[in-house]
């Protein structure tokens, strides 16, 4: 259904529920109220119906039709066009979900366009409705009221975003390999938060300028100073988010290089005790190899050998084995590798 919901209202009451666009165009100049029409997702000729009655902007139809638009206040004469990003925080995937939201407002009319799933706007409406005395200040009111539910609606996400990020703190510290991609998940989330907020402070600042100029009421004046008061402090804490997510991934990065810096540590460890005990078996191979050389060709009984017949041939040869095994020790062990 495109039309979510069709009133016009005159002081401040809803006097006529129209069923169709044309008819609420013809209940407007009939009673000279105040027309809000709330559209889901509408098509193009219904945009067109719209802006050729209220005489809206070719530009900001234009931006209407297209969707994906960022935050933004165009003023063209005495109407507005304000794009927003309501947001809602999703516990369970700890995401948060955007939504886009095209507001026209004009001295007698707010056309409302939404290309989201929930209902944000129902509360607005009925909360003005409930607060005639608030409705009966006009269009402006109405604007006030949706700026006014949309940054309320930003309290819950950041409270999720500050909630995740005191996790991940904890997580830091805890040497879990899966806290860097929810580092870098949670940095996209703020970053794609901090597009949809932080526009606001500009759009409302330059509300409260045209304030005096187009005779908005002082009231509503002071109401959208609060707004800003809260759209500060929500900007002021996601620049506080991003700056604490990037001081954990610089945290992250020097723990990760800490625990290789170990590792190879350990493996250098492992390596040269390695080395140690390979240098102890060679070096007993090589005393060993002496003697065994020596008994190897001493024990070669071939006729010719003169030493076979020798006297003295086997105290030598056994003292020549432990001459060059105690040479061979002194050395190894001079060399530490004994």
């Amino acid at each position: 259904m495109t039309i979510v919901d069709n009133a016009v209202y005159v002081d401040g009451k809803r006097t006529i529920t129209p069923d169709t666009l044309e008819s609420t165009y013809e209940a407007v100049r009939e009673h000279h109220g105040m027309a809000w029409i709330g559209l889901y997702r509408p098509d193009t000729d219904e945009i067109n119906s719209v802006a050729a009655e209220f005489g809206l902007h070719r530009l900001a139809v234009e931006d209407a039709i297209e969707v994906h638009q960022r935050p933004k206040l165009e003023r063209y004469g005495d109407q507005l066009f304000v794009v927003l990003r309501p947001a809602r925080y999703i516990d369970e995937t700890e995401k948060v979900e955007f939504g886009e939201l095209h507001v026209f407002v004009g001295p007698q009319f707010v056309v409302t366009i939404r290309h989201a799933e929930r209902r944000e706007l129902h509360v607005v409406r009925k909360r003005l409705e409930d607060t005639p005395e608030l409705l009966k200040l006009g269009t402006e009111a109405v604007l006030y009221a949706i700026l006014d539910q949309t940054v309320d609606e930003y309290e819950p996400v950041v409270e999720g975003l500050q909630n995740d990020i005191d996790e991940i703190e904890d997580q830091l510290f805890s040497r879990d390999p899966a806290v860097s991609k929810r580092i870098y998940t949670l940095s996209r989330e703020v970053t794609e938060f901090e597009r949809a907020t932080g526009p606001l402070v500009a759009m409302i600042e330059q509300l409260k300028r045209g304030g005096d100029k187009y005779d908005v009421d002082i009231e509503l004046q002071r109401n959208l100073r609060d707004v800003l008061d809260h759209c500060v402090r929500i900007a002021e804490r996601v620049e506080a988010f991003r700056v604490n997510l990037q001081n954990a991934l610089s945290v992250n990065a020097t723990l990760v290089a800490q625990q290789q810096n170990e590792e190879m540590r350990a493996m250098t460890q492992v390596s040269l005790d390695q080395n140690e005990q390979v240098k102890k078996i060679s070096s007993w191979g090589a005393i060993l190899f002496a003697p065994s050389l020596i008994a190897a060709i001493y024990g070669m009984n071939f006729e010719d050998m003169p030493e076979l017949k020798w006297h003295l041939g086997y105290p030598l040869a056994i003292l020549a084995m432990v001459f060059c095994s105690s040479v061979l020790y002194t050395v190894f062990k001079r060399q530490k590798w004994l």
